[in-house]
């Protein structure tokens, strides 16, 4: 079976997350299947980059700027390919470019065109994991392109239906959606599925689980997402 797993920025925020992580992918891998994983920049990774861009120039140029993003993206999945040979997993970190990715030209918020995903399907040949920096593609100019906060869900989503992958997990800090925000509403109460209608209204609302782009896309492509705590292992929401 092959499955898409996305992990957000807390998910990889330090070492300790990371290798957290690593064994969620790790045991996938172990039980027989094909894994892609799609990783954010760490932390607060790509606001200290924006903060870093901002002291040289209040207004950067748009390419450069997805230039300098596109990095905190590229390390999370150069350091999980790390974390894996260290426990005898074999994987392979891919830039979104490299992956298929291809966009338009619109820098900090492109879109998806397509996806190529001859490399992908070559590495899960060789039994390896694929890792996937979020957030990113390229345009026909070969230029690098970004996609906006929460851009690696839509990345996730866009390999998910590309692939035909069984499964898209989204992993994040919540464990699933809630009809609020659990963390300041006691009284919220978790969804064990839901449309994605339903979804994208919550996301209108505010909620910020998921990116609104990428369930427009899982509901235009009829790909199902399970969003699952990164932190601990309970039930999570189906989305669709």
């Amino acid at each position: 079976m092959l499955i898409v797993q996305k992990y957000g920025g807390t998910s990889v925020g330090d070492a300790a997350r990371v290798r957290a992580a690593a064994g969620r992918i790790a045991e996938a891998y172990l039980l027989g299947h094909d894994v892609v994983a799609v990783l954010s920049a760490q932390g607060d990774t790509t606001d200290e980059l924006l903060s870093l861009a901002a002291e040289l120039n209040p207004s950067p140029p748009k390419r450069e700027l997805d230039m300098l993003l596109a990095t905190g993206e590229q390390r999370s999945v150069a350091l999980m390919a790390i974390c894996l040979a260290r426990m005898g997993i074999p994987a392979v970190s891919l830039t979104g470019r490299q992956a298929g990715v291809r966009t338009d030209a619109a820098h900090g918020a492109a879109r998806i065109r397509r996806v190529d995903t001859s490399r992908i399907r070559r590495e899960l040949g060789r039994r390896r994991v694929v890792l996937v920096a979020g957030f990113q593609g390229a345009d026909d100019a070969d230029d690098v392109t970004t996609l906006g906060r929460g851009g690696s869900d839509t990345t996730a989503v866009a390999l998910a239906a590309a692939l035909g992958a069984a499964r898209c997990q989204i992993f994040t800090d919540v464990d699933g959606v809630y009809t609020s925000d659990p963390r300041r509403d006691p009284a919220a109460k978790k969804y064990a599925s839901i449309s994605f209608d339903d979804m994208l209204a919550l996301c209108h609302g505010g909620a910020q689980v998921l990116m609104d782009r990428s369930v427009e896309l899982a509901r235009r492509t009829g790909t199902r997402i399970e969003v699952l705590s990164a932190l601990r292992r309970v039930p999570g929401t189906t989305v669709g």
